[in-house]
């Protein structure tokens, strides 16, 4: 009982209980791959997010030997990634200014937030709270990520420098240094070499790390032709390992971060939970949202207190370990401590790599967010979820990341709410020779029963929709070829009531009540009943107003009124 509890907190522990020889190779070998493209695109992620490159193999090298042990995934690879980059930068770049150890401080206080939100979800249970993110909402957010990623990575590109905030003045700016001759040809070669050397080896026949051969290949070729004096480079790394650097941090400091930080949380969570499920579901097994988003959190509390900055699940860096024959989570610890080497060893290597190869990792790893498929589709079957999708990517590119998710998200409430509020609803009838009730819209051959109306409404009752459900009855009573005296509600589609919808119920219920038409319900749920007791208005729906089935309640009204 005492090692289940421990297998359950502890998933990694468990499965070092019951780890097998014939897997190790596998491992050292899943993690040696993966540590070759870790330190480049961990580099160029923190860089992206406008903190300096070590740190970006601080966040890559403690949050995965914490998700090692707390997370529920054997395969899942946690760290930097290029979809949090903006969000980062967006967050925390306005208040640390220029003040690169103010920006560390920031990004390390900004993990910390995002973990304490994802460890108090995982314990309120709130792992569900990624459904407020729908597919076109996370395909327009990645969208507009990948647009804004490309755009702020093109200047160290093509070897120039612009200080312009937001998408448009970036553009704006990087015309007229194009226009005025202000590239660096050696960078942007370097850049596009690079860029080349990366998509190319996605098209091998054999899996390759084709990120660490532009890396090696970059560095190779400034200190063979001596060009580190004619672009941008990375410079020598500090020699050490990850230690604390929160200092400088006020009351405002942590107060600003607070609402950037519960969105990228919300985001950073999605994007694992989403990674981790499908892998789980490719294994035939299942994964707990809410162990995730602890483990997440503790991961993420982890590399702010040490150097690092928020990590979500990477997708594009799993799929390497997967490649290499990964079994479980000591691939990733493998990988991290490979990448503890070579920071103690050979920092000095990465004073000839260009910044310009960096953003060619950045850029290429950003172009992997683009989907413009889904957008087609939708367009196609749902105008309304096809213009979600391009509000939150112009919101997203244009506006901002973080005030455009939140836009988005409010759009996506509000299109839940417009459904909800204005449902599907009809009238139903009989057929000859087909059992049941059908909508009298699709088959308008259907018969009716004198003096009866049979009516569904297929959402459940909320403030918002309340009096569109009188209404519906009301004109189904007007349009009838005869005096009503029952309606049938088919409460089987009405899944939640509130009070509002409680009082616009009994409202109905007095109003056809003075017109001598009684309204009973077919098929209402047990919980539905529930609250109409809780609520007190038991006295007035009593048991004879509720039928099991709709022939129960048809052959009811029959009996009561001799009708045929």
């Amino acid at each position: 009982m005492r090692h289940d509890w421990i297998n359950k907190a502890l998933p990694g522990v468990g499965v070092a209980r019951g780890y097998k020889r014939s897997w190790l190779k596998s491992d050292l070998v899943a993690g040696a791959a993966l540590s070759a493209a870790l330190v480049p695109a961990g580099m160029a992620y923190a860089e992206a997010s406008g903190l300096p490159a070590v740190n970006g193999l601080y966040a890559s090298v403690v949050p995965m030997i914490f998700y090692a042990v707390f997370g529920p995934s054997r395969v899942v690879i946690v760290g930097p990634d290029s979809a949090l980059a903006p969000m980062i930068a967006a967050a925390i770049l306005p208040l640390a200014g220029r003040d690169p150890e103010q920006a560390v401080a920031m990004a390390g206080v900004l993990a910390i937030l995002i973990g304490v939100f994802l460890i108090a979800g995982r314990i309120f249970k709130l792992g569900f709270v990624t459904g407020l993110l729908s597919r076109p909402i996370r395909v327009g957010y990645l969208n507009g990520i990948a647009l804004a990623v490309t755009v702020s990575q093109l200047p160290r590109l093509l070897g120039i420098d612009v200080s312009a905030d937001g998408l448009f003045e970036r553009l704006t700016s990087l015309a007229g240094a194009v226009f005025s001759g202000g590239i660096n040809p050696v960078a942007l070669a370097v850049g596009a070499g690079s860029v080349a050397v990366i998509v190319a080896g996605r098209f091998l026949p054999w899996k390759v790390p084709s990120v660490l051969f532009a890396v090696a290949g970059s560095i190779a070729a400034v200190a063979v032709l001596g060009l580190a004096g004619q672009l941008p480079m990375v410079g020598a790394l500090p020699q050490g390992l990850p230690a604390p650097a929160l200092g400088g941090i006020g009351t405002d400091d942590v107060l600003a971060l607070v609402g950037p930080a519960a969105g990228i949380a919300l985001i950073a969570f999605a994007d694992t939970s989403t990674l981790s499920k499908s892998l789980a579901a490719r294994r035939g097994v299942r994964v707990n949202g809410n162990e995730e988003m602890g483990a997440l959190g503790i991961a993420n509390v982890a590399t702010g207190v040490l150097g690092g900055f928020p990590v979500c699940g990477s997708s594009s860096r799993t799929p390497i370990v997967l490649d290499a024959g990964a079994k479980t989570q000591l691939s990733g610890v493998v990988a991290a401590l490979l990448v503890v080497v070579f920071m103690v060893v050979a920092p000095g290597l990465t004073a000839f790599l260009p910044t310009a190869t960096l953003a060619a990792v950045v850029i290429v790893a950003a172009s992997s967010l683009v989907d413009v498929r889904t957008l087609v589709r939708l367009v196609r079957i749902s105008r309304i979820e096809a213009l979600l999708l391009v509000v939150t990517f112009l919101g997203v590119a244009f506006v901002g990341v973080l005030p455009g998710i939140a836009v988005a998200i409010g759009l996506s409430l509000l299109a839940f709410v417009q459904r909800a509020w204005d449902p599907y609803r009809t009238e139903l009838a009989s057929l000859a020779d087909v059992p049941g009730f059908h909508d009298l819209d699709r088959h308008p051959e259907g018969r009716r029963v004198e003096g009866l109306v049979i009516a569904r409404f297929d959402a459940p009752l909320f403030f918002a929709n309340g009096d569109v459900f009188a209404e519906h009855i009301h004109g189904l009573v007007d349009a009838a070829p005869w005096p009503v005296k029952w309606v049938i509600v088919a409460a089987e589609p009405i899944t939640g009531l509130d009070t509002t919808a409680l009082d616009e119920l009994i409202r109905l219920d007095d109003e056809l009540a003075k017109d001598g038409i009684s309204m009973v319900f077919a098929e209402m749920k047990g919980p539905i009943k529930d609250r109409l007791i809780r609520f007190g208005a038991s006295a007035r729906f009593t048991a004879d107003h509720f039928f099991p089935t709709l022939d129960n309640a048809v052959h009811s009204y029959k009996s009561v009124t001799g009708a045929d």
